[in-house]
């Protein structure tokens, strides 16, 4: 895999990220077998936009309606990975603190605590018996008072534009600054609340008294800090969102880069903000809109030109190329491709991001050293497993030839 990363890096330097140059006379005939791969009952391609691109020379191999707005599904993805790392570095943190309203005296604190989130996707119940034990370990073991969350570091929406009603619980748990994954959550507004409760039963289990039920509120500015946790890299954290496809990732990330970028935690400023990055790193936005961070959105655009030159930037940069080719899928290997391309010549050889909504089905990545390629198909709705049968078909003639 490293080979492979390095290799993508030394020839989309020497072909230039952003540029698309026109087919040559000499692909002709992978045009043709590009084609008929691509062809599917059921698949209209009026709503199909693909692109392939030869990394070596930047020629175009094959384009099909390449500048189409589609739904792309969660290669949306892709454009949240990218910007977070462009803008965060792939060292980045996020980070959870306990601060205190009161004072220790003795081993007594007297007042309230506050778990206090700045949007970790990945905080869980382990996390919070980290901070249990840091917090004993400070030499607290009484709490004259209340443990309480507090989640104004994104705002209070728990879904995103352009979804669906059903979308919420399902496909992604309530958006919130301090959700813990594995507490038990009443309501969708109950993050907060749950993380709370779930941090006073890991300070129990340490032997620490809490007496205050817990709750939500906002902490006080005066506060003082007790403990805090980071999470791990942002270049583990993307690597997880794009090779398992979650959702609750892509979108809290968004929300986080618009308080971080933009000083305000919602889905408008990160959408902004990753169509900023995107428009900096020469990608072409003419049709593309980014609504929400996973591709979920209704409202989400993009374009299979837009996609193939995120690709291509993301290879290019040489401080997030290996976070960035990296999170992707492997074929018959990892992730959302780890049943799928398992044969020669593509087991190993293709790394990409898939995308599956009733509306969409997407698949983009690299195919080797040789080819960078993007391919979404919209339908209404469209057939899934066809649409991937074709696309597994059409990375399976690139890779042969």
């Amino acid at each position: 895999m490293r080979r492979l990363v390095a290799a993508l890096i030394l020839v989309a330097l020497a072909a230039g990220a952003g540029s698309v140059a026109t087919p040559r006379a000499g692909t002709a005939d992978l045009q043709t077998r590009l084609s008929r791969a691509l062809a599917a009952r059921g698949i209209s391609t009026r709503r199909t936009g693909a692109l392939a691109i030869d990394l070596r020379t930047g020629q175009t191999v094959y384009a099909r309606n390449a500048n189409r707005p589609l739904l792309p599904a969660s290669t949306e993805k892709l454009a949240v990975s990218f910007a977070a790392l462009r803008l965060l570095g792939p060292a980045y943190r996020f980070r959870t603190d306990v601060v205190g309203a009161g004072s220790l005296v003795g081993g007594v604190w007297r007042g309230d605590l506050f778990l206090v989130g700045h949007g970790d996707p990945t905080l869980a119940v382990s996390d919070l018996g980290a901070l249990a034990r840091r917090i004993r370990a400070r030499g607290v073991r009484r709490i004259d008072g209340r443990v309480l969350g507090d989640e104004r570091y994104l705002d209070s929406r728990r879904d995103a534009p352009g979804w669906k009603h059903s979308f919420l619980g399902i496909e992604s748990r309530p958006l919130s600054a301090l959700s813990v994954l594995g507490a038990v959550q009443r309501g969708a507004n109950g993050s907060a609340a749950a993380a709370s409760e779930a941090l006073v039963k890991a300070l129990e289990r340490r032997g620490v008294v809490v007496t205050g039920r817990p709750g939500a509120r906002r902490a006080p500015p005066d506060a003082v800090s007790v403990a805090y946790d980071v999470s791990l890299p942002l270049a583990d954290v993307v690597r997880h969102m794009n090779q398992e496809s979650d959702n609750f990732y892509a979108e809290t990330i968004l929300k986080d880069l618009g308080a971080i970028v933009d000083g305000q935690g919602t889905t408008a400023a990160g959408s902004e903000v990753v169509t900023t990055a995107l428009g900096d790193a020469g990608v072409p936005l003419s049709g593309v809109r980014v609504v929400d961070g996973s591709g979920l959105s209704l409202d989400d655009r993009q374009t299979s030109a837009a996609l193939v030159a995120i690709l291509r930037a993301g290879a290019a940069d040489p401080d997030i190329r290996d976070a960035f080719v990296g999170s992707l899928s492997v074929a018959g290997e990892s992730g959302t491709l780890e049943d799928r391309l398992a044969g020669r010549p593509t087991r190993g050889r293709v790394v990409a991001k898939t995308g599956t909504t009733d509306a969409a089905c997407a698949l983009a990545g690299y195919v080797g050293n040789r080819y960078v390629f993007a391919i979404v198909e919209n339908g209404s709705p469209v057939p899934y497993w066809t649409a991937r049968v074709a696309q597994d078909r059409f990375v399976t003639v690139l890779a042969r030839s």
